[in-house]
């Protein structure tokens, strides 16, 4: 008999709040995604300032610190310093850039984070007078592929990768970057699938309405 334990950790919702009220169903998936999406983001963080200590002591006086500062500038909408003002793909590229001598993990995940809002069009949580355009959406997704290969492939000025991250050493597979930003590769998709599905469907409801409307009408019985 197999006695292993097969309790692996239960979903949990959050409780119900006024914000809510305000919201369809599209407008509470897109909110627990970018949620989610900075969640990931910022437990990257943490990862990539481990194998990569000497970028936080760039700026910071502690790694900790440094992450606060990094997420504060991410949630208030704040430029981040080391990036010269640039916002979007821009912060993206110039924090990817072989000769940028800042601290790379606080730019790569400000820039990243960055990107992603601007795609949700400005926004981390979503109310009925927002839309989407899923087209972004998608587009935020192959930018995150696009910047995880650059970041594991690309050299910097003396020759090394731009981070460490994954490793696949003699002592063993360590895969955890590459399943973290897949996740968030995942999420940006289901919601870009989601945005189209749900216009889509309105067309078949209207439809679905029409006919219904002419044709599954209850008969007088007497």
């Amino acid at each position: 008999m197999d006695t292993a334990s097969t309790k692996h950790g239960e979903v949990k919702g959050a409780s119900i709040s006024g914000r809510e009220m305000g919201q369809s169903d599209t407008n509470r998936i897109a909110t627990l995604g970018m949620q989610s999406n900075l969640d990931s983001l910022y437990l990257l963080m943490a990862k990539l300032y481990r194998r990569n200590p000497a970028e936080w002591k760039k700026t910071a006086a502690s790694r900790d610190e440094s992450i606060k500062r990094v997420r504060d500038a991410i949630e208030q909408r704040q430029p981040w310093p080391g990036l010269q003002g640039q916002r979007d793909i821009r912060a993206l590229s110039l924090a990817l850039a072989p000769e940028f001598s800042g601290d790379r993990v606080a730019a790569f995940i400000y820039a990243s984070a960055d990107m992603i809002i601007t795609a949700h069009d400005g926004k981390t949580e979503f109310f009925l007078v927002d839309g989407l355009d899923a087209q972004h959406v998608y587009n935020a997704a192959r930018n995150i592929e696009i910047a995880v290969w650059l970041l594991g492939n690309r050299r910097n000025t003396e020759g090394k990768v731009l981070l460490l991250s994954d490793d696949m050493g003699e002592a063993g597979r360590n895969l955890s970057f590459e399943r973290e930003f897949g996740k968030i590769v995942g999420r940006l998709d289901l919601l870009a699938a989601f945005v189209t599905e749900k216009y889509r469907r309105a067309g078949i409801n209207y439809v679905q309405n029409m006919i219904g409307g002419s044709f599954l009408q209850f008969l007088p019985v007497r």
